[in-house]
């Protein structure tokens, strides 16, 4: 018997118009952006319905945005197919994506997830103004080559690795001159290099201005350990207890993304049967280069 798990997306997967026809079609989706608008101050229905994608695009913007629409896109799954929702078993999510599978499994509600996930995009985004920064994709090249690219690029400036998406696929993140140096060094590596439209450097030390906020916040809203075990970017474990929960989701603004071994914690539970449930197909994508035998299947309006 097929044993189910939800993945969520991350920033990256907006794009305008998303949620737009779920909306339209399913009264609780709605709900979903009402009840945002209300907490957030601002449309943010119209943002993700019909932009401008310059604004929504924004890290303060597009976090809340991604955090809504996949959970919208859940209640279209939940009203179309509800025994696919009672049947799963664990959740992941890609870095912001962790907050809407943490939801998901009941440890935070909609109002409060919703509240810190606008705090951690604040936070951020004042985090990557203090420091010009950003990302860049090693395509194609392996770990051990992605560490010399790395080791190398520090002669520019202060630069990570913040992603481990899958097989071939890492991200650098760090000052702008070291991301611009990697980006060469990867070419001459035989590897793709391909800068990313983010703000700055995020799941890297430069962020660890943006902690204190994020933590203040967490304190704040009730924290229940998740009715489902929820895998963590941090570690690639399960989250264990509230105050654990808190820990981890403090820790995942400055360090590297462990998306393959998330997976691979799913696949080694059992998990044989998986749904991408939010915008865009970033995480089928990369489950085809984790294991190409596993169904992913994607819930959204693209």
């Amino acid at each position: 018997m097929a044993k189910t798990a939800f993945l969520f997306p991350g920033q990256g997967a907006q794009h305008v118009g998303m949620g737009k026809v779920i909306s339209s079609r399913f009264p609780a989706a709605k709900a979903l952006y009402d009840k945002a608008n209300e907490i957030l101050g601002f449309d943010l229905a119209s943002l993700c319905f019909e932009g401008p994608a310059e604004r929504l695009d924004t890290t303060v913007i597009s976090q809340p945005a991604l955090f809504v629409s996949s959970l919208a896109a859940l209640e279209m799954l939940r009203a179309e197919s509800p025994e696919i929702v009672d049947s799963c078993a664990m959740s992941a999510g890609l870095s912001l994506g962790e907050y809407t599978a943490l939801v998901f499994a009941g440890a935070m509600s909609f109002e409060d997830g919703l509240r810190v996930v606008q705090r951690r995009g604040e936070a951020m985004q004042q985090a990557a103004d203090a420091n010009p920064s950003g990302m860049v994709s090693a395509l194609i090249l392996g770990h051990d080559q992605v560490a010399k690219v790395r080791e190398d690029a520090t002669a520019a400036g202060q630069i990570w690795v913040a992603n481990y998406l899958c097989p071939g696929n890492t991200v650098l993140s760090g000052d702008k001159p070291a991301c611009a140096k990697a980006a060469e060094l990867i070419e001459q590596a035989g590897g793709g290099a391909r800068m990313l439209t983010v703000a700055g450097a995020f799941h890297t030390p430069l962020m660890g201005s943006a902690c204190e906020r994020l933590e203040e916040v967490l304190r704040s809203v009730p924290i229940q350990s998740p009715r489902i075990p929820v895998v963590s970017n941090v570690d690639a474990k399960v989250h264990e207890g509230a105050d654990r929960v808190r820990e981890i989701l403090v820790r995942q603004v400055t360090q590297p993304v462990l998306w393959e071994g998330c997976v691979r914690e799913l696949l080694a539970q059992g998990c044989d049967r998986f749904y991408e449930i939010g915008p865009g197909k970033v995480l089928k994508g990369l489950m085809k280069r984790i294991d190409r035998k596993v169904e992913c299947l994607t819930v959204n309006d693209d």
